[in-house]
């Protein structure tokens, strides 16, 4: 019977109240350790009760007799992650994890991946390809990602991972996320910076072309390609990519560079030879009108970019040989028309007329170069006035020829003194084979001295696609039934300098 004064009463309400603020304590302790501080629990951190460290679960959905082994710590969320836990049972997540826990399972039983491996996966914005080795056992793995979640990532992305040289055993680029780095060749340095002697890198690719794939490997020039195949993608935005496999070299050998080879010269490989197979055909017949034909001719020309990826190269160059102003073909055509993949190009004019130098020191994006391209460096004669009936243009400047100085008689205009500079030798100085060289040649005659040097000393290897325009006795449009005093090479002289370029396996196009 109560208490006519209601003292039981009131006692047991004031107890209730404070056990229910005592356990409003332990739960708000509970998820400042747990959700803010990023530890498990334990007893020591007052909680009412802790998780094994090895507690696992099978998230449901993941398939049948397949387990997707997950700690408390990888499930937790954070306060700037709330949904994260929902991340880690999500379709699209388990989906990911089975995908790679598949890959890695192969690797494993090839001999590339072991239990026992230091991994590193760069550019997991998620994680489920750390977490996929971890569920097969491959328990000491951590991923780099802009956005950090422990404890499966930390903060790096690919050009800059935050680990000590040779530290890894094997290194895993999934996602295509090298096809869409905007510095594919530091973040190839990079990944084999931190990968062991006789260490294996994964990488999973979107490349399909022979061109691409010769790329890709030319940015690991200290591994030995392995293995490369097809794999079936799990998701729309990667249905199809290639797995490449490659081994560190452990005596730090690379690739030989082309400016090592003893005597300079190269080989055109084969699969710029099937890329020129794939080119427009050249004009065999001589054009009776060639300012039209050379002109019309353009719309067929087949650029390789668009026959080809070129997302694996290190540097993108564009030189203009003979520029003229920058109008006539670098911001008119190059600028405008020539397909880039979106990227960026350093543009070099190289332009012996004074003329033009003023205007280039206003554009703060092409480097000028104020001389000759030649075969040597010496001083030359040039030619200031263009053809008789030639519609003048430039400022007055005629299109000039360039000769030696004991050459000079040859000339029928005004001349006067240049400079001009090993071509082949700046082309070895200032690209490499790791680069994308397009280049344009309109240099009056002197592509009969300048291509050959360029097969001699090896640099043509260097220069992914050429145009060049050949001079010849041409067929005037003044002047009908004359050609051209000018010149005295004829079309099937020019026909056979590009037929050898292409032989060679150099793409080139008849320019105008």
């Amino acid at each position: 019977m109560e208490h006519p004064t209601g003292k039981p009463s009131f006692l047991r309400n004031i107890l209730v109240r404070l056990l229910l603020f005592g356990v409003f304590l332990i739960v708000v302790r509970f998820v400042y350790v747990v959700t803010i501080t990023g530890e498990s629990c334990n007893v020591g951190d007052f909680c009412f009760f802790s998780m094994p460290e090895g507690f696992n679960f099978v998230i449901a959905g993941f398939g049948p007799g397949v387990s997707a082994i997950a700690s408390h710590d990888a499930v937790r969320s954070t306060v700037d992650e709330p949904t994260r836990s929902d991340l880690y049972t999500s379709k699209d997540w388990i989906k990911s994890v089975h995908f790679y826990s598949s890959v890695f399972q192969d690797l494993i039983s090839e001999g590339y991946l072991s239990p026992a491996s230091k991994s590193l996966c760069v550019e997991t914005p998620t994680g489920h390809e750390v977490y996929a080795l971890k569920e097969i056992g491959v328990s000491d793995s951590i991923g780099i990602s802009k956005k950090a979640s422990k404890p499966l990532l930390i903060k790096g992305e690919g050009h800059r991972i935050p680990f000590d040289d040779n530290t890894f055993d094997f290194v895993f680029c999934g996602g295509g996320r090298l096809d869409m780095s905007l510095r594919p060749s530091d973040f190839a340095a990079e990944i084999a910076r931190t990968l062991k002697p006789e260490g294996f890198v994964v990488v999973h690719i979107k490349a399909k072309d022979t061109y691409s794939f010769s790329s890709f490997l030319d940015l690991f020039n200290c591994c030995q390609l392995v293995k490369s195949h097809d794999l079936d993608g799990f998701d729309s935005s990667m249905p199809d990519i290639r797995e490449i496999v490659l081994r560190k070299q452990g005596d730090g050998h690379e690739v030989k560079k082309l400016d090592d080879s003893s005597d300079g010269k190269c080989s055109v490989p084969g699969y710029k030879q099937e890329i020129v197979r794939n080119a427009e055909p050249l004009i065999i017949e001589e054009p009776l009108k060639p300012w039209l034909t050379l002109k019309r001719n353009v719309k067929n020309i087949k650029y390789l970019p668009s026959m080809v990826d070129i997302s694996f190269k290190h540097r993108y160059v564009y030189v203009d040989v003979g520029a003229r102003s920058y109008g006539s073909s670098i911001g008119s055509w190059f600028k405008k028309q020539y397909p880039k993949q979106n990227k960026t190009f350093e543009v070099y004019a190289i332009e012996a007329d004074k003329t033009f130098h003023q205007e280039y020191g206003l554009k703060k994006k092409v480097n000028l170069l104020p001389y000759a391209a030649w075969v040597r460096n010496e001083t030359l004669t040039f030619e200031i006035n263009g053809d008789p009936g030639q519609k003048v243009q430039d400022k007055g400047r005629g299109m000039g020829r360039i000769q030696p100085l004991d050459s000079s008689g040859d000339f029928d205009g005004e001349v006067e003194k240049i400079k001009g500079f090993d071509f082949a030798n700046w082309l070895k100085n200032t690209v490499s084979e790791k680069d994308f060289v397009v280049m344009k040649m309109d240099v009056e005659g002197t592509e009969f001295d300048l291509i050959p040097k360029l097969f001699e000393t090896g640099a043509i290897c260097l220069v992914d696609e050429i145009f060049l325009e050949c001079h010849y006795n041409r067929w005037q449009r003044c002047c009908p039934g004359q050609r051209s005093a000018k010149y005295e090479k004829t079309y099937s002289q020019c026909l056979e300098l590009f037929t050898s370029l292409r032989k060679s396996g150099v793409l080139v196009h008849q320019w105008w």
